[in-house]
C-alpha cells in the first residue's frame, strides 16, 4: 500500500508517518504545502526519510493561494458569521488538491491526514478528495480508536517518538494551538477554550505574530491606495503587484497600524461552538477596500442580489465545498458582478482601525450632479416624481392599515 501524507514535520504528524506506515505496511510518501506560514523548511526531507518517507514533496503554492484562492473569495466578499475572514478554511481545498495530485503521480493507495475528529479540516480534506478523486482512500487517524488509545495525550507521542527515534522536538503543551497562512493566522483551543478570557489583554501581547496592539500602533496614521481592475486589486500605492505581492504589501501595512484582530465563537460544521482568536491584516484592508470599491460601481440591483448570497458562498468556503458545483455556480455570478469594479481606493490605517479616504472610478456610477441638494444642472432627476413613487409604493400599507382598522373596531 501506498500513503500520501500531508505532513509539516511536527510532534503529530512526525507520529502519524510512522504509525501509518507500520499499521498498513505501507510506503509513506509525505507533503507539505507552503502557503505563506512562514515556517521554517529547511531540513523537512530529511526529517521525513528519518521518520520513515520513501519521498517528500515540499511545493511552494502561495501564489495560486492568493490568486485563485484568495481572490477570488475577496471578489464575492466572503466572511462567515459576519466576522471570520476564512483564512484557514481557504487554504484546505487547495492543501488537498496538491495531495490528490501527487497521490495520482505516485499512484498512491490513499491519502492521510492529522486532523481531529471534532474540527471542520476533516471535512474539507476529505470533501475536497471526494470530489476531485473519488478512487482515492482517506485514512484519518484521529477517527481511529486504536490510535485514539495509543496517544490519549502528548506526552505518548513524545515518548513514541523517542523510541522510534523520530527526530522532532519534543516540548510541552502549547497553550494554545495555531495555524498560520497567507491570509491569516488563526489561534485557539488551551487557554483560548475560556469565552471570558481577554486575548487581547497586555499579559497575552506575545502571542501575536502578524501585528502589533491597536495601542502600541504608531500615533500617525498612514494612507493607502488600492488600484482595482475588475474587482481585483493590482496596486498598491501605485506599485503593479500579483496577488501574492498584494497580499504580502497589505499584510505588513495592516500589522504595523494593528489592523485585523478578531475574537470570535464561531458555530463548527460538526455542531459544536468553537473561541477563536484571528490575525488578518491584509485581508481585512483588502475586504474593506474591495466593498468601498464596489459601492461606486456596482448596480444596485446587482450588489443587493449578490450581497444575499454572502452567507451561503461562506458557509461552502467554511463547510470545505469549494469544489462543489453550487459554489462554481455562485462564483460565475460573482465574476459577472465584478465586471465593472475598476478604480482607486485611498484608506487610512490608524490604531487598528480601517477608514476611507477617497474613491475614484473611471466607470463610477456616482454622479455628483444628480445627487446633489443644490439644483440639479442635467435635470435627470425631477423631485415632483417623488410623489407617485412614494404614493405607489405606500398604497399597499394603507389598504392594510384600512382593513386592519376596521377588524378593531
Amino acid at each position: 500500500m501506498k500513503i500520501v501524507l500531508a505532513y509539516s514535520g511536527g510532534l503529530d504528524t512526525s507520529v502519524l508517518l510512522s504509525w501509518l506506515k507500520e499499521k498498513y505496511d505501507a510506503e509513506m510518501i509525505a507533503f507539505c504545502a507552503d502557503i505563506g506560514q512562514e515556517e521554517e523548511l529547511k531540513g523537512l526531507n530529511q526529517k521525513a526519510i528519518r521518520t520513515g518517507a520513501s519521498k517528500i514533496y515540499i511545493a511552494d503554492l502561495s501564489e495560486e493561494f492568493a490568486k485563485d484562492f484568495i481572490f477570488p473569495m475577496m471578489q464575492a466578499g466572503a466572511i462567515y458569521e459576519n466576522q471570520y475572514f476564512l483564512g484557514t478554511s481557504i487554504a484546505r481545498p487547495l492543501i488537498a488538491k496538491e495531495m490528490v495530485e501527487i497521490a495520482r503521480r505516485e499512484k498512491a493507495d490513499a491519502v492521510a491526514h492529522g486532523a481531529t475528529g471534532k474540527g471542520n479540516d476533516q471535512v474539507r480534506f476529505e470533501l475536497t478528495a471526494a470530489a476531485l478523486a473519488p478512487e482515492l482512500e482517506v485514512i484519518a487517524p484521529w477517527r481511529d480508536a486504536s490510535f485514539r488509545a495509543q496517544f490519549p495525550g502528548r506526552k505518548e507521542m513524545i515518548e513514541y517518538c523517542a523510541r522510534k527515534r523520530i527526530p522532532v522536538e519534543a516540548s510541552a503543551k502549547k497553550p494554545y494551538s495555531m495555524d498560520r497562512n497567507l491570509l491569516h493566522i488563526s489561534y485557539e483551543a488551551g487557554i483560548l477554550e475560556d469565552p471570558w478570557l481577554d486575548a487581547f489583554a497586555p499579559a497575552n501581547k506575545a502571542m501575536f505574530k502578524l501585528s502589533v496592539s491597536p495601542e502600541d500602533a504608531p500615533d500617525k496614521p498612514e494612507y493607502v491606495t488600492l488600484d482595482f481592475v475588475k474587482g481585483n486589486c493590482v496596486a498598491v500605492n501605485g506599485k503593479k503587484l500579483n496577488p501574492l505581492g498584494v497580499m504580502r504589501a497589505l499584510n505588513k501595512l495592516g500589522g504595523k497600524h494593528g489592523v485585523g484582530r478578531v475574537d470570535l465563537v464561531e458555530n463548527r460544521f460538526v455542531g459544536m461552538k468553537s473561541r477563536g482568536v484571528y490575525e488578518t491584516p491584509g485581508g481585512s484592508i483588502l475586504h474593506f477596500a474591495h466593498r468601498q470599491m464596489e459601492s461606486i460601481t456596482m448596480d444596485r440591483e446587482v450588489m443587493h442580489l449578490r450581497d444575499s448570497l454572502i452567507p451561503k458562498y461562506a458557509e461552502l468556503v467554511y463547510y470545505g465545498f469549494w469544489f462543489s458545483p453550487e459554489r462554481l455556480a455562485l462564483q460565475a455570478l460573482v465574476t459577472e458582478s465584478q465586471k465593472d469594479v475598476t478604480g482607486t481606493i485611498k484608506v487610512k490605517l490608524y490604531k487598528g482601525n480601517i477608514m476611507t479616504s477617497g474613491r475614484k472610478s473611471p466607470v463610477s456610477l456616482y454622479n455628483p450632479h444628480i445627487a446633489t441638494m443644490e439644483a440639479d444642472p442635467t435635470k435627470a432627476y425631477n423631485q415632483d416624481d417623488a410623489t407617485g413613487f412614494i404614493r405607489l409604493n405606500a398604497l399597499r400599507l394603507k389598504v392594510a392599515a384600512q382593513v386592519h382598522r376596521k377588524k378593531r373596531k
